[in-house]
């Protein structure tokens, strides 16, 4: 509670006030299992005692399974259909653009972070991806000496006007991380535990990348060798005396054929087909800048269709394809999975387990996929875990999304 014994409000949930420093953590990609697996292998000790001592649960992720809108719902604690960011890329119709949906101009809702900080508590956000920062970090006053938000992948770029630290790698005692590699998610917890050493925020954010889970699956020796880091790092945070969360924006799932090629449904090449060239727009929202562990080929997509045609024939043939898990409405997809109609097409598709959807073949480069396809989306990416270092009380029967994380942490914690 604040001072004056009211919770903090954010996006109409209410909040206790940080008596010790928390740690609200989003594990990119981490498919359940993966952490287990580490576990049996040996190299996850912390883990283990925190899901043996503290608290082990599953939730659902937001649909789309992609990392933009699940780790806003998370900052925010509320679905697409409020805060508004509904994948990492749309098409915006009022200006017929396709644009990434990474400037806070897109965002509805104020963050978590935000709310906390505005009450007076000091915050911290460390995200391994640029393209998150300024979403998640979104109206923080770094004036007030309150406030610290950076990423891996720009660390030597910040400032203390523009981040609220400044002098970033020689504070973290690492060197500035490669995009594509797990240095860039070992950067955020070295941040996070420097950050907790030496500026004690109340309240802190960190947000990995899913490398990793793109290129190797479930204990495998560069899935485990990468969670025994993390647990390295989040024993230091629990010697700090941190009350940690963890929890994940999606899994993640095999989207390849026998040969190794990745089983993919060109949308656009069979909407072409079906309603001639022109007549619908296939978007991807899994799309953004850093497409080489993926090739902006996941398990959901959008179809706009020319204005005042009838979608019910599409409909129909879509779900009679083979690996289409759903094709819906877009009044039924925005109901269903809480997303906002203005930022989704007429059509939403989903395809199932293994296969990916993608829009025409000649318009996606594979050529950085140097392994099998793995990717998200999907409903069968929706599944997270959530794992705290302390119990946690949760009413009989409750079913916990994401996006609970900060409510478990802040609320929930024993």
């Amino acid at each position: 509670m604040k001072p004056n014994g009211h919770p903090i409000v954010v996006n109409g949930r209410n909040y206790k006030a940080p008596e010790r420093p928390t740690v609200v953590i989003c594990l990119d990609g981490s498919e359940p299992g993966y952490i287990e697996r580490a576990i049996d292998a040996g190299v996850a000790p912390t883990f283990a005692r925190f899901m043996k001592d503290g608290a082990h649960v599953h939730a659902t992720s937001v649909i789309p399974s992609f990392t933009n809108p699940n780790n806003l719902s998370i900052i925010t604690g509320r679905p697409p259909s409020v805060h508004g960011i509904a994948g990492n890329y749309f098409y915006d119709t009022a200006n017929d653009a396709e644009v990434m949906m990474n400037d806070p101009k897109f965002l509805r809702a104020p963050t978590i972070l935000a709310g906390v900080h505005d009450a007076g508590f000091k915050v911290a956000a460390v995200t391994a991806k640029d393209k998150l920062r300024t979403l998640l970090s979104h109206g923080l006053d770094y004036a007030s000496g309150r406030a610290i938000a950076f990423s891996s992948e720009k660390a030597n770029q910040a400032t203390k006007a523009d981040n609220g630290i400044d002098n970033v790698l020689d504070f973290v005692g690492l060197p500035l991380p490669e995009v594509y590699s797990a240095g860039l998610s070992e950067f955020v917890f070295a941040a996070g535990v420097k950050l907790v050493r030496h500026h004690r925020p109340d309240l802190m954010y960190l947000s990995t990348t899913d490398y990793i889970q793109h290129k190797v699956g479930l204990g495998t020796r560069i899935a485990n060798d990468f969670y025994a880091m993390i647990d390295g790092y989040l024993a230091q945070l629990d010697e700090l005396g941190c009350n940690i969360v963890a929890t994940a924006d999606h899994g993640m799932n095999d989207k390849y054929l026998p040969d190794g090629k990745p089983d993919v449904l060109y949308l656009q090449d069979v909407m072409d087909g079906w309603a001639g060239k022109g007549e619908t727009r296939v978007i991807l929202p899994i799309t953004d800048p850093y497409v080489a562990h993926h090739g902006a080929l996941g398990s959901f997509a959008t179809i706009y269709t020319r204005p005042g045609r009838s979608v019910d024939r599409l409909l129909g043939q879509l779900r009679g394809m083979t690996g289409i898990d759903l094709a819906l409405t877009r009044d039924d997809a925005c109901a269903r999975f809480e997303l906002p109609a203005d930022r989704i097409g007429d059509i939403v598709v989903i395809s199932s387990k293994h296969k990916v959807l993608g829009t025409s073949r000649d318009r996606h480069d594979l050529s950085g996929l140097t392994e099998p396809l793995r990717s998200h989306g999907g409903l069968t990416e929706e599944r997270v875990p959530v794992i705290a270092n302390r119990k946690i009380a949760l009413p009989p029967g409750h079913a916990l999304r994401n996006f609970d994380a900060f409510d478990v942490a802040l609320n929930r914690v024993q």
